[in-house]
């Protein structure tokens, strides 16, 4: 692919992420191709059908999220790579509750996607649990997915707040038991 065609991409993709999360995922399609900056023939060219629009910023905003744990880790000790990574999902999951009605409607444009989350989301939060538990600072008894699906139970997309305060008593929870919490 061109590079200006790569960048009209990432610019409609970024665009409708924007829009999707401010207006729901049936906002006007001038509203994206006005926020992108590019024509509406520009954004059926690249995703002729909604749902290919819809699936793709799904796509797209999934690998943002898992691509940040790598440099987490890099930068910081496991647990807070853990916790900061914990914090990065938890804003990924809040911006997708517009599109949760779409991804959940049938549609077969998006039956592809719960495998898709699972194979970027699984191996990334699996290294960070593995780097924690190697360093003692969590158990070891923690399920990937499991730990996915708590997320997206805690996660208010209204209440940044209650969010914060929940990961941290979940990562309290997955502290509980290790060398490090258990008394001299």
């Amino acid at each position: 692919m061109r590079a200006d065609a790569q960048r009209s991409i990432d610019t409609l993709l970024a665009a409708a992420a924007e829009v999707f999360a401010a207006s729901g995922v049936d906002a006007p399609v001038r509203e994206i191709t006005a926020k992108a900056g590019v024509g509406a023939g520009t954004l059926y060219r690249h995703f002729p059908q909604r749902s290919d629009l819809i699936a793709a910023v799904f796509r797209h905003e999934v690998d943002a999220c898992a691509e940040a744990a790598p440099a987490l880790s890099a930068q910081y000790e496991p647990v807070e790579a853990l916790t900061r990574w914990l914090h990065r999902f938890a804003q990924f999951v809040a911006a997708k509750r517009g599109l949760k009605a779409a991804l959940h409607s049938g549609d077969p444009a998006y039956s592809s996607l719960p495998t898709y989350f699972r194979k970027r989301f699984v191996p990334v939060l699996s290294e960070l649990l593995d780097a924690a538990t190697t360093s003692g600072d969590i158990r070891s008894d923690v399920v990937p997915y499991d730990l996915l699906r708590a997320m997206g139970d805690i996660v208010a997309p209204d209440d940044h707040g209650y969010t914060q305060r929940m990961i941290t008593l979940l990562v309290d929870g997955l502290r509980y038991g290790t060398r490090r919490t258990q008394p001299a």
